[in-house]
């Protein structure tokens, strides 16, 4: 008598689990909610593209960018959020949403600090998306020129770095320059070490902008302590040099190594592990509030004893909240200065506006840089 077989046994073969067979089933099940999902959001995508279009079309030539609502929205969303995706995660795909959209109503061009693969380069994508023009400038005053000529739109600049202090070039040009703060970006810094080179051994020459060997050196001197420690204008530009020389590497970031080909010989290299640059969006246009916001100026002191206190004095008065106050050379005449101060508040703000008015009456030179929201992610 023939011995009965399973409905799943066939000649020469083992019986397929029955749990396998139900993961099968529930992967295809989330597969096509998947696929059904994709569907609505890509009809949702088009639908706010449409609104997109109808407000760029009310605006006319007016301002297509508005910094101010942006940072609402990204606010909005990271707050609504629920999970399972990080607020940082839902902020990266609301940012490229919004890049997309107001590419429809007015393609933007971006100056920034040059060529591609710079850390100012990966500023400018995260916070206008992939949606916009980039005019990568050889210096930080082209940068500036760039965008007061109106060959670009807006200007991201370096301001500073939490190792290394403030860029001092760009605090200068501020006070001469007709642009204002329109924005604030925080770029974590992850410095890597990038190269053709087999094994570190290899390496006998290390190009970097100067404020990333600066901030690696720890990580140079117990690695690379015999490597050539060589200076250039942008960590973009190392990484150019470092792909054409053999036993060279770049320290500079990953999306310099994707640009220029070369591999990945260490990453996080950078001695301080917090390590952020802040970045300010210049242009023509003052930004209403958003509802967290900072506002930034420069002044002078008399040269007098107890003129700088007496101009910080506002801000305890009216209970303005002081973020930074950092000085520099006023280059009009020996030992005289100017002082950058970084406010919590939008200047319409009723206690920023009354601090502000009473600083006018002190001040032999005030200006206002520009409020801004504060960087959201």
């Amino acid at each position: 008598m023939a011995t009965p077989t399973s409905d799943h046994a066939e000649a020469g073969s083992d019986p397929q689990p029955a749990d396998a067979a139900c993961d099968a089933a529930a992967l295809a099940d989330h597969r096509a909610a998947i696929d059904r999902l994709d569907h609505e959001i890509l009809d949702r995508l088009n639908a706010r593209a449409r609104h997109a279009q109808a407000i760029g079309a009310l605006k006319g030539a007016g301002v297509a960018y508005r910094p101010e609502r942006e940072a609402q929205v990204l606010a909005r969303v990271q707050r609504e959020n629920r999970g399972p995706l990080s607020g940082e995660a839902v902020a990266v795909v609301f940012r490229q949403v919004m890049s997309a959209c107001l590419a429809l109503e007015q393609p933007l061009r971006i100056a920034y600090l040059g060529p591609p693969g710079t850390y100012s380069h990966d500023a400018v994508a995260k916070h206008f998306g992939d949606c916009v023009g980039g005019e990568p400038c050889a210096t930080i005053d082209e940068v500036f020129r760039a965008a007061e000529s109106g060959h670009a739109d807006y200007a991201v600049v370096p301001v500073e770095n939490s190792t290394e202090g403030v860029v001092g070039r760009t605090l200068d040009l501020m006070c001469q320059t007709p642009l204002l703060i329109c924005g604030e970006i925080r770029l974590r810094v992850r410095q890597n070490l990038l190269g053709n080179a087999s094994a570190e051994g290899d390496i006998r020459r290390v190009y970097s902008h100067a404020q990333s060997l600066a901030q690696c050196v720890q990580w140079l001197a117990t690695h690379l302590p015999a490597a050539q420690r060589v200076p250039v204008a942008s960590n973009a530009e190392a990484a150019r040099l470092a792909a054409a020389e053999t036993g060279a590497a770049a320290i500079a970031g990953e999306n310099a190594a994707a640009i220029y080909g070369l591999a990945m010989l260490a990453r996080n290299i950078e001695d301080e592990p917090n390590n952020t640059t802040r970045f300010w969006v210049l242009g023509q246009q003052r930004v209403p509030p958003s509802g967290r916001d900072e506002t930034s100026l420069v002044m002078s002191a008399p040269n007098r004893p107890g003129a700088v206190h007496a101009l910080l004095a506002p801000f305890a008065t009216h209970a303005v909240s002081m973020s930074r106050l950092e000085s520099r050379p006023a280059r009009t005449g020996l030992w005289e200065y100017l002082f950058f101060v970084d406010l919590e508040g939008h200047e319409s703000d009723a206690k920023v506006a009354s601090a502000l008015a009473e600083l006018r009456q002190k001040a032999p030179f005030l200006k206002v840089l520009g409020s801004y929201p504060a960087a959201v992610y």
